[in-house]
C-alpha cells in the first residue's frame, strides 16, 4: 500500500530525493485529509500532501519560490545573467560573421571539394586570383612555360641552330623568376577582392565582380579618371507575353533601350561610369561626358549619325533593320555572349539579352585606384544601391528586367534577409497577444513568459561563440528567430497550467513543489526529445546544417532551463500580489463595460483551466464507463463549474475550449475509438504507400522564391556563360568602326538598279524618305445600299465621294510605305473593279484590299499597292481590313474588329490586320538610323562560329598536386583558412609529355563527357602547341578550344623555381549545370570511371597515377546528395533518442508502444502531404524532417503524463475493471493537459505562419513543414493517441522507481545489443555507410 501511495511528487525524481523525506512525506500524507476519507472514496475528495518536512532540497526549493526577496532575486539573476554572458562575449570575443551564402553548405573535408580547393588554392598563388583578372600573369607563365620548353629541346638536340634564337622572344630568365614575388605583391593590392560574408551565390560571381578584369595596372595613375572598368551591373531582359517569346521585336528592343537610357540619365552615372578612351572617338558620346554607353547589342539597333557617319553606341533615338543589325552582330564571336544557346544563323531568335553596365575608378577626387580603395568602393556601393528601385519597376508586359552583379546582388539578398527577419518581430507580437489571451490576460506572467525565451537566446549564443567556439552564423540559424518562441511557450503553458491547477492545495509551498516536480518533469522529457533531434544534425558533414543543429539544441535546451528558472519565480510573485491586483482591476474594467446577466457580482480570476481541477478534486459519485454512456462528463462541483456569471470575459473562451476538448476526447477515447484506430491504421498503410514515392529533387534546391530577381538570375545562370567570362569591348562600340551613310545608300541604291540581291535572303533596303505615302479613305452612300469605300493615294474627293470622320472605327487615311523599308515588308494590293456595277448608280466602283494579286477573272483589276508591317514595331497602330462576302463585295480599314466584320470568315487574302506608322508621332523627319540596315552594301560576311562560353560545367584533370593541407584548420567553414597546397614533387611535365597529350586527346575524343571543341589542354592560345609537337610526337594535332578572342584557356599550368610544378587540362562538359544533384552524380560517376581507366594504361611509377578529375559544380551536387543522407540519418538517429527518452519516461511498453505508433504515422502523414504537394527530396526538405520526430512526440508525451498523473490519484470505483481505468485516465488526461498542449499548437503555427511570406525559400519551406507537422501532430494526439491509450494502455500501473530502473536498464541494454551487433558486422567485413558518403 505504501507504494501505492506514494505520490508523483517521489517517483518523478528519483535521483534526486533522500530516503527521509519521503519516509516523513509519507507520515504527513497518512495524517492528512486522506485518511479520514474513509466514507467518501470518491476521487474529489482526494487532495495532495499537505507539505514537505521542515528541512530537505525540495522544501528549500519551494520556500525559495514562493518567499517574496527570494523569487525577486531568481526573476533578477535570471534577467541580468544572460544579458551579463552576452556582453562578456560582444566586448572581449570578436563578432560572429552572418554568412549567408550558398557556399556555406560546402562540404569542406568531401574528397570533390578538397580536390577544386587545391586546384583553386594553386591558381591562386600562381596567379593571384581564381578568376579571370590573371591576363598579365598567365602571359608571363606561358613565356616563361615556352622558355622552359625551348630549353627542353635544346638539351634533346630537337632543334637545328635558327631555332634556339626564338627563346629571346620568351620572357628574360630574371623575369620568369620573379614570377612568384609578383603574385604575392600584387595580390593584397587587389581592391576589390571581396570579402568572405559578400559571397551569395558561388565564389566566381563574387570574385568576378569584385576584382579587376582588363588588363590595366593597378599601381597606374592618370589625371584621366574612371578609365579603369571594376564594376559593373549585370541586367537580363527575358521575352514574355506571347508564344513566341523571341526578345528580337521592334515593341521589345525599344523598351530595352530606354531602360539603359534611364540607367545613363542617372542623375550620379557620369561620376561613376567607365570612361575608356576609345570612346573618345564617338562625337555622340560627349553630350554623357564621354562615359561608355551599356556593353549591349543596343549599340548594333540604335546606331547615331553625326556628319554622315554611323556610330554603333546605341545612343539613337530609332530602331535600326532588326534582320541586317544581327547580322552584322552575328559576324562577330562576341556577339553570342548576350543570347542564349538556341540562336543561330538559321534561327534569329533569343528568349533574352544580356547587358553590362560598367563603372569606372580611380573616382573622381582620387589620385588612382589603390587610393583609399575602400572609401571608394563604399561610395560606389552607396550610388549602386540607388537603381534597384527604379530597375525593380521596369519590367513590362512583354520584358522582364532581371538585374544582378556582385554589389547589387549581395545588397539584394541581404535586404530580402533582413526583411524576412522582420517577420520574425511580428511573429513573436502575435505570439505575445496569444500568450497574454491563453494566460487569462496577465501582463505579469505573459512579459516573464517570452522574456524567459529571449533570454535564453543569449546564454545559447554565448554557449554557442564562447564555448563552442563556432565563429559563423548560416543561413539556417534565422530559423531560430521563429521556431524557438512556439518551443518555449510550451513549456510556459505547462508551467503555468500545472501551477493554476494545484490551486486546492493551500500550502504555497506544496503548490510550488507540485509544479516544478510535475511541468519540470515533462518538459524535461519534451526538450531532450526536440533538443536531441535538431542536435542529430550535428553530425552532417555540411557546416551550415552542423552549425544549426547545433545552435537550435543549445536555445532548446536553455530555454527549458530558462523557463524552469524564471517560472516558477515569476508564479510565486505572481500568486503573492500580481493575481489580486489583476483580478481586481479587470474587475473593475468589467463593471464599467457592462453589467452581467442576472445581476452577479464581476467575475473573480479567470478559470484559467479551472474546470481541470477535477482531476484533483472530485466530489460526485462514481460513474459509468460503458461505451457510449454520456453521462461518464465529470461535473465540477457548483464553486468551480463554469458559468456565465463567472465565466465571462476572458475565462469563457478557455471553458468552452476545455469542454470541446473533452467532448472530443470522450469520442475518440470512448465512443469511436475502434474507428479511429481503423482509420488510422488505413490511413497509415496509404501514407506509407505515396511516401515511398517522395523522389529525390530533380532540379537544383531554391534558395529564394521562384518568381524574385535574384532566382530567376540563378536559374538564368545554368544557360549563361559562366561568371569568369566578361565582354566589355564585345559592343558595337569597340567592334564597329564609324560607316558612311552615303556610301551605304548609294550602293544599296546601285545594287537595286542591278537587281542583284544580298547574301542574307534578300533583306530589303534602306530608301530616302519619299518613299512613304498616305492611303486616304473616303466613302458614298445611297438608300437602300451599304456604303461604299474608296481607297486612294490622292487626297481629292470627286463627287458622290466623301470624307470619312473619325469615330466608330472610321479611318480618314494611315500612312504606308510604297517600298519595302525596314521591318515593313507586308505587301497588300488596292483591288478595283465595276464589274456587277450599273454605270449610272452611285457609286459605280469598288475597292478592296488583299494580301495577293487581284483576281482579274472576278473583275478585279490593280489600283495601287503598298508595304505595311505584319507586326508590331516602334510608333506603329494596328488596323483592320475585310472584304464583304455579299454584294457589292466591297472591302473597308477600320480600327476594330467590330467594324470590320463584313464576313465571318477566318483571316485570310482579304481578312487580317496589319501594322503601319503612327500619325500620333511628331511630323519630323525621321533620323537617317530608321530602319537602317548595314548589310545591304556587299552583305556583312559569314556568321562568327559560336564560341565556348562556359555554359555546360567546367571539368579539370590536374596533375602534380597530391590534396590539401588542412591539419591547422580547426573548423569545417567555408570561410575559415583554406589550408595549403601539397604538391606532387615526382611529377615531371617533360618526362610525362606524351602520355598527357594522348590523355588530352582520349578525354578530347569523349563525346559523352565532353562538348566539340571543348579540350582546353594547355593555357594560354595556340602558341605553346607548336613548341609541344616538337617534344613527342603523340602532341601533334592537339585538340584547339573555341574561344572568345582575348578569352583565356581555363587550363592553366604551375611554375614555380624554373619547373613545372603542377598542370590541369579544361574540358566544357556535356553536363548541364541546372540538372539536379541526383542525376548530376551519374555525370560524375562517368567521369571518375573514365578517367581511372585511362590512368590505369599508364606505367606503374608514374606520377600521372595520382592526378585527378574535379569540377566546382561537383562540389555543389555533393552538398545536396550528402545533406539528404545526413538529414536521413538525423531522422533515424533521432528517432533512436526518442524512444529511449519516452521508454524511460514512461517506463511501460504499453504505453511507449502508443507514442511511437503515434510518431509513426504522424510522419507517414507529412511526407504524405509533401508528395502530394509535388515536392521533392532535397536538402531543405530532410533537414526538416530530422526534426520531426523530435516535434511530434511533445504532445504525445504531455498527454502521456497526464495517464500516469491520473493514475496516481485513481478513484477507488475504477480499481476492478481494467478498461474502465483506461478509458477514465485517458479522458482525466485529456482534461488534464487538453487545453495546455492545443495552446502550445497553436501558438507554434502563430509562430511558423509568418514563414510562409518569406522570399528565402527554405525559410518558407521549413515553416510550412514545421506547421504541417504540428498541425497533423496535434490531431493524432487527440485522436489516436487518446484511443490507443483508452485500448491499450495499463489500467492500474503507476510509475515507480522500480519501473524506472528497469525501463532505463532495459535501454541500456538495447543500446549495448545495438552496438555490439554492429562490431559483429564489421569484424565480419560488412561495410556500414556512413551519412559523408564514407563506410565505417
Amino acid at each position: 500500500m505504501d507504494s501505492e501511495d506514494d505520490p508523483l511528487l517521489q517517483d518523478v525524481w528519483p535521483e534526486e530525493e533522500e530516503e527521509g523525506t519521503g519516509d516523513a512525506f509519507r507520515g504527513a500524507q497518512k495524517s492528512g485529509p486522506r485518511a479520514g476519507a474513509v466514507g467518501h472514496c470518491c476521487w474529489r475528495r482526494w487532495t495532495f500532501p499537505p507539505g514537505p518536512p521542515a528541512s530537505g532540497f525540495w522544501s528549500t526549493l519551494g520556500w525559495a519560490f514562493t518567499n517574496p526577496c527570494c523569487a525577486g532575486l531568481v526573476l533578477f539573476l535570471g534577467c541580468s545573467v544572460p544579458m551579463a554572458l552576452s556582453a562578456f562575449m560582444f566586448l572581449y570575443y570578436p563578432p560572429l560573421d552572418i554568412d549567408i551564402s550558398y557556399n556555406a553548405f560546402e562540404i569542406r573535408n568531401h574528397e570533390a571539394s578538397q580536390r577544386f580547393d587545391a586546384l583553386a588554392l594553386a591558381l591562386k598563388s600562381q596567379f593571384g586570383s581564381w578568376g579571370r583578372s590573371r591576363r598579365d600573369l598567365a602571359d608571363l607563365t606561358s613565356e616563361t612555360l615556352q622558355r622552359l620548353i625551348a630549353e627542353r629541346l635544346q638539351q634533346l638536340h630537337l632543334g637545328n641552330r635558327s631555332r634556339p634564337a626564338r627563346a629571346p622572344r620568351a620572357a628574360p630568365a630574371d623575369e620568369a623568376s620573379q614570377d612568384p614575388p609578383v603574385v604575392a605583391k600584387k595580390e593584397p593590392h587587389q581592391p576589390s577582392a571581396p570579402p568572405p560574408t559578400a559571397t551569395v551565390a558561388n565564389q566566381s560571381r563574387a570574385r568576378r565582380g569584385a576584382a579587376s578584369h582588363w588588363d590595366y595596372s593597378r599601381t597606374y595613375v592618370s589625371a584621366n579618371t574612371q578609365t579603369h572598368a571594376h564594376w559593373r551591373i549585370e541586367l537580363i531582359f527575358l521575352a514574355r507575353g506571347d508564344a513566341e517569346r523571341n526578345i528580337f521585336t521592334s515593341e521589345r528592343l525599344v523598351t530595352i533601350h530606354e531602360i539603359e537610357r534611364k540607367i545613363m540619365d542617372h542623375p550620379g552615372f557620369r561620376e561613376f561610369c567607365w570612361k575608356p578612351h576609345e570612346v573618345l572617338k564617338d562625337l555622340p558620346l560627349g553630350s554623357y561626358s564621354y562615359c561608355s554607353p551599356p556593353s549591349s547589342l543596343m549599340t548594333y539597333f540604335f546606331p547615331t549619325e553625326r556628319g554622315g557617319k554611323i556610330y554603333y553606341d546605341g545612343m539613337g533615338q530609332d530602331l535600326a533593320d532588326i534582320r541586317g543589325s544581327l547580322e552584322l552582330a552575328m559576324t562577330h564571336p562576341e556577339f553570342y555572349w548576350y543570347v542564349d544557346e538556341g540562336l543561330s544563323a538559321d534561327n534569329l531568335k533569343s528568349s533574352l539579352l544580356r547587358s553590362e553596365i560598367l563603372f569606372g575608378a580611380p573616382l573622381p577626387n582620387y589620385y588612382s585606384v589603390d587610393d583609399r580603395w575602400e572609401e571608394q568602393r563604399a561610395k560606389f556601393q552607396s550610388f549602386v544601391v540607388t537603381y534597384v528601385a527604379m530597375l525593380a519597376k521596369q519590367s513590362t508586359s512583354k520584358v522582364q528586367v532581371l538585374y544582378g552583379g556582385t554589389d547589387l546582388f549581395d545588397y539584394e539578398v541581404r535586404r530580402t534577409f533582413n526583411n524576412d527577419m522582420l517577420l520574425a518581430f511580428i511573429s513573436s507580437s502575435c505570439i505575445a497577444a496569444l500568450v497574454y489571451i491563453l494566460t487569462s490576460c496577465s501582463v505579469f506572467l505573459s512579459f516573464f513568459g517570452i522574456a524567459s525565451i529571449g533570454l535564453s537566446c543569449l546564454v545559447a549564443l554565448f554557449l554557442y561563440h564562447v564555448v563552442f567556439g563556432v565563429q559563423y552564423l548560416g543561413i539556417l540559424n534565422g530559423v531560430a528567430a521563429f521556431v524557438i518562441v512556439g518551443i518555449g511557450v510550451d513549456d510556459v503553458f505547462v508551467f503555468i497550467n500545472t501551477y493554476r491547477q494545484a490551486a486546492h492545495l493551500e500550502d504555497p509551498q506544496l503548490r510550488m513543489i507540485h509544479t516544478i516536480q510535475t511541468a519540470g518533469k515533462a518538459t524535461f522529457f519534451t526538450s531532450l526529445t526536440t533538443a536531441a533531434a535538431y542536435a542529430a544534425n550535428i553530425f552532417s558533414q555540411i557546416p551550415a546544417v552542423h552549425d544549426f543543429g547545433l545552435f537550435m539544441s543549445l536555445i532548446v535546451s536553455c530555454c527549458w532551463l530558462a523557463v524552469l528558472v524564471t517560472m516558477p519565480a515569476a508564479l510565486g510573485l505572481w500568486s503573492l500580489y500580481l493575481a489580486p491586483l489583476e483580478s481586481s482591476c479587470q474587475a473593475s474594467c468589467h463593471q464599467r463595460c457592462g453589467h452581467f446577466p442576472g445581476g452577479g457580482p464581476a467575475p473573480g480570476p479567470a478559470p484559467y483551466l479551472d474546470d481541470d481541477i477535477p482531476l484533483l478534486s472530485v466530489e460526485e459519485g462514481p460513474v459509468s464507463l460503458e461505451l457510449g454512456d454520456v453521462t461518464l462528463v465529470s461535473v465540477p462541483p457548483e464553486g468551480l463549474q463554469p458559468s456565465a456569471s463567472r465565466g465571462g470575459g476572458r475565462g469563457q473562451l478557455l471553458a468552452q475550449l476545455q469542454e470541446l476538448l473533452h467532448h472530443w476526447a470522450l469520442w475518440s477515447a470512448v465512443k469511436s475509438r475502434w474507428v479511429v484506430v481503423g482509420l488510422f491504421v488505413s490511413i497509415l498503410i496509404l501514407s506509407l504507400v505515396f511516401a515511398s514515392r517522395l523522389r529525390p529533387a530533380s532540379r537544383a534546391p531554391l534558395l529564394f522564391r521562384p518568381d524574385t530577381n535574384i532566382q530567376v538570375l540563378l536559374d538564368l545562370k545554368y544557360n549563361l556563360s559562366a561568371e569568369g567570362i566578361s565582354c566589355i569591348t564585345c559592343s558595337g562600340l569597340f567592334q564597329e568602326k564609324p560607316h558612311s551613310l552615303q556610301n551605304n545608300i548609294r550602293a544599296s541604291l546601285e545594287k537595286k538598279r542591278r537587281g542583284s540581291g544580298v547574301p542574307w535572303a534578300g533583306r530589303p533596303e534602306v530608301l530616302p524618305q519619299d518613299s512613304a505615302g498616305t492611303v486616304y479613305i473616303s466613302k458614298a452612300k445611297a438608300k437602300g445600299r451599304p456604303a461604299i469605300y474608296r481607297l486612294s493615294l490622292n487626297a481629292s474627293l470627286p463627287a458622290p465621294w466623301q470624307a470619312v470622320s473619325p469615330g466608330d472605327g472610321e479611318v480618314p487615311s494611315f500612312q504606308v510605305y510604297r517600298a519595302p523599308f525596314g521591318d515593313f515588308t507586308k505587301k497588300l494590293t488596292a483591288c478595283m473593279s465595276t464589274v456587277g456595277l450599273l454605270q449610272a448608280a452611285s457609286p459605280s466602283r469598288r475597292w478592296m484590299l488583299t494580301t495577293l494579286a487581284c483576281d482579274a477573272r472576278r473583275g478585279w483589276r490593280l489600283d495601287f499597292s503598298f508595304y505595311v508591317a505584319a507586326t508590331e514595331q516602334q510608333h506603329t497602330r494596328k488596323l483592320y481590313f475585310a472584304q464583304s462576302h455579299r454584294p457589292p463585295f466591297h472591302g473597308r480599314v477600320c480600327l476594330a474588329p467590330p467594324g470590320c466584320l463584313l464576313s465571318s470568315s477566318p483571316d485570310g487574302p482579304t481578312k487580317g490586320f496589319f501594322f503601319v506608322p503612327s500619325e500620333k508621332v511628331p511630323k519630323a523627319r525621321l533620323s537617317a538610323t530608321f530602319g537602317f540596315n548595314p548589310c545591304v552594301n556587299t552583305g556583312c560576311g559569314k556568321p562568327a562560329v559560336r564560341p565556348l562560353v562556359d555554359t555546360g560545367a567546367m571539368v579539370f584533370v590536374v596533375f602534380g598536386i597530391v590534396g590539401i593541407n588542412r591539419t591547422q584548420q580547426a573548423d569545417n567553414h567555408v570561410i575559415g583558412d583554406p589550408g595549403s597546397v601539397v604538391y606532387d614533387s615526382s611529377f615531371d611535365l617533360f618526362k610525362e609529355i606524351g602520355h598527357l597529350c594522348r590523355l588530352c586527346k582520349a578525354i578530347a575524343g569523349n563525346s559523352e563527357l565532353v562538348k566539340p571543341g571543348g579540350a582546353q589542354c594547355l593555357p594560354s592560345g595556340y602558341s605553346i602547341s607548336s613548341f609541344l609537337q616538337m617534344l613527342h610526337p603523340e602532341c601533334k594535332e592537339l585538340p584547339e578550344p573555341n574561344l572568345l578572342p582575348g578569352q583565356l584557356s581555363h587550363g592553366a599550368v604551375g611554375v614555380k623555381e624554373g619547373r613545372v610544378q603542377w598542370i590541369s587540362m579544361a574540358f566544357e562538359s556535356t553536363t548541364y549545370k541546372g540538372k539536379a544533384s541526383f542525376q548530376t552524380y551519374s555525370d560524375y560517376l562517368r567521369w571518375e570511371g573514365f578517367l581511372r581507366q585511362q590512368l590505369q594504361t599508364f606505367p606503374e611509377g608514374s606520377a600521372l597515377r595520382r592526378g585527378f578529375q574535379t569540377c566546382e559544380h561537383w562540389k555543389q551536387i555533393f552538398m545536396e546528395i550528402i545533406g539528404v543522407q545526413s538529414a536521413l540519418y538525423g531522422l533515424v538517429l533521432s528517432l533512436l533518442i526518442c524512444v529511449a527518452a519516452v521508454a524511460v519516461f514512461t517506463t511501460h511498453v504499453l504505453l511507449l508502444l502508443p507514442v511511437l505508433l503515434s510518431i509513426l504515422g504522424i510522419v507517414c502523414l507529412v511526407v504524405t502531404i509533401m508528395y502530394w504537394s509535388g515536392w521533392e527530396m532535397g536538402a531543405v526538405e530532410a533537414i526538416s524532417l530530422s526534426i520531426l520526430v523530435g516535434s511530434s512526440v511533445d504532445y504525445c508525451v504531455h498527454l502521456v503524463e497526464g495517464y500516469l498523473l491520473a493514475g496516481e490519484n485513481l478513484p477507488p470505483h475504477q480499481a476492478e475493471d481494467a478498461h474502465s481505468q483506461r478509458q477514465w485516465r485517458t479522458l482525466e488526461a485529456v482534461r488534464h493537459v487538453g487545453v495546455a498542449i492545443v495552446s502550445s499548437a497553436l501558438t507554434t503555427v502563430v509562430a511558423t505562419v509568418p514563414l510562409f511570406f518569406c522570399i528565402i525559400a527554405p525559410f518558407a519551406k521549413f515553416g510550412k513543414i514545421v506547421a504541417l507537422n504540428t498541425g497533423v501532430s496535434i490531431l493524432y494526439t487527440l485522436t489516436v493517441s487518446t484511443a490507443l491509450l483508452a485500448i491499450m494502455a495499463p489500467g492500474s500501473f503507476t510509475r515507480s522507481r522500480t519501473s524506472f530502473l528497469k525501463a532505463l536498464g532495459a535501454v541500456l541494454l538495447a543500446g549495448a545489443l545495438g552496438l555490439g551487433a554492429c562490431l559483429a558486422l564489421l569484424r565480419s567485413g560488412y561495410k556500414i555507410p556512413l551519412p559523408s558518403g564514407a563506410a565505417l
